[in-house]
């Protein structure tokens, strides 16, 4: 059933202020907010919305932000101690998880234990550790309802449909705003070119992850979780105009796919309202104006963090995160001007090539994994 109070863990970045821009629309309340440090944004959030509890994760900014809602009747939290709170706050039915990186990983762990829907935002959580998390949720019996617009799109084209139904997931993607460019043609290309995405209005690191096409990729490892599916059974399609957000063909070969405008907040809506459906705010698909679809096959040699992470997908184990963690790191120091765009490529291929990769990890594995990943990146690659 629809949800009556929400989490939002990292309520600051594009997905979380959607989800509350959704929430105040539906009527949904909000029990608790997390951020990393943007204070200010939080503040306003946090007086618009008035959860009873708000999370900072950077201990020095919490202590700022205690001081600026000392005149509301709000707890403050910080570090992932406060972040697991939000994340399993008793009067909340639903965390979005919308908080970027491994971080996520623990605080919705957590939730699912405490039996919460979890409106999954965060691609690190499946990413890195999917079996562990889908079998916890499993054991649990959680909600995981998919908000990238993809993986909801898939989500809604199986409702109702018996598992043994399903033979492929035809998963989309733009291609970006450099689809068909080669690594030399993109070899001087700047931070403030690659987050101008031609259909979508994202956040920095994942604008840059769909220039790269490492976002698809991140997907396509989700799905294989998500949908209990094995790698031969995910193809990626490039469909730049962003109309069809995927689709999955059954095995009596009808394709069933899912349209609408290229807009985040409707599949943050269902993640919220499912089973039911709402009116919503947001604009309408106008068939009399769509002038071309089409679709077309990836080009692994100019998209190659797609073809690493489907390697990485296909060798499993903490492969996939230590590739996912090495990206993050690289993504931010290009955004920063520190390395080129594609030393992006470099930095991720690299990691995958020199840190030992676990088949079998547990928790603790996985996270000195994502660690590894990380200051490896840190300590090799800058100008």
């Amino acid at each position: 059933m629809s949800v009556k109070s929400i989490s939002v863990l990292g309520s600051t970045g594009s997905i979380g202020r959607q989800t509350l821009a959704v929430a105040g629309h539906a009527g949904i309340s909000v029990s608790a907010l997390s951020a990393n440090r943007k204070t200010d944004m939080l503040e306003e959030q946090t007086r618009k919305f008035r959860p009873e509890y708000v999370a900072v994760y950077d201990e020095d900014a919490a202590r700022d932000f205690k001081v600026r809602v000392a005149d509301l009747d709000v707890k403050v939290g910080a570090g992932l101690e406060g972040l697991t709170e939000a994340a399993t706050y008793e009067k909340s039915d639903c965390v979005v998880t919308a908080v970027s990186g491994a971080i996520g990983l623990k605080p919705t762990l957590a939730a699912i234990d405490c039996k919460k829907r979890i409106a999954l935002a965060n691609k690190e959580t499946l990413v890195c550790a999917g079996d562990i998390v889908m079998k916890k949720a499993s054991e649990n019996g959680t909600e995981i309802v998919p908000v990238d617009s993809e993986h909801s799109a898939i989500f809604q084209c199986l409702m109702g449909r018996k598992k043994g139904e399903l033979k492929k997931i035809l998963l989309t993607g733009s291609g970006g705003p450099f689809r068909g460019k080669t690594r030399d043609e993109l070899k001087d290309v700047s931070p403030e070119d690659a987050v101008r995405h031609p259909n979508w209005s994202m956040g920095p690191k994942i604008s840059v992850d769909s220039a790269t096409m490492m976002n698809k990729g991140l997907e396509f490892i989700e799905a294989m979780h998500l949908f209990s599916v094995t790698p031969d059974d995910i193809t990626v399609v490039v469909h730049p105009q962003s109309v069809v957000h995927s689709m999955v063909e059954l095995v009596d070969g009808t394709v069933i796919a899912q349209l609408g405008v290229p807009d985040m907040g409707l599949p943050i809506q269902l993640a919220l309202t499912y089973p039911e459906r709402v009116p919503s705010m947001f604009g309408r698909l106008d068939f009399y104006s769509l002038k071309d679809l089409t679709f077309e096959a990836p080009d692994y040699e100019k998209t190659p963090c797609l073809k690493l992470a489907i390697d990485c997908a296909r060798r499993g184990g903490t492969a996939p995160c230590i590739m996912s963690a090495a990206n993050e790191v690289a993504v931010w120091k290009f955004l920063r001007h520190e390395i080129g765009y594609n030393e992006i490529y470099d930095a991720a291929a690299l990691a995958v090539e020199k840190i030992p990769a676990s088949d079998d990890p547990d928790l603790d594995t996985i996270l000195l994994a994502d660690e590894a990943a990380r200051s490896f990146v840190r300590e090799n690659f800058s100008r």
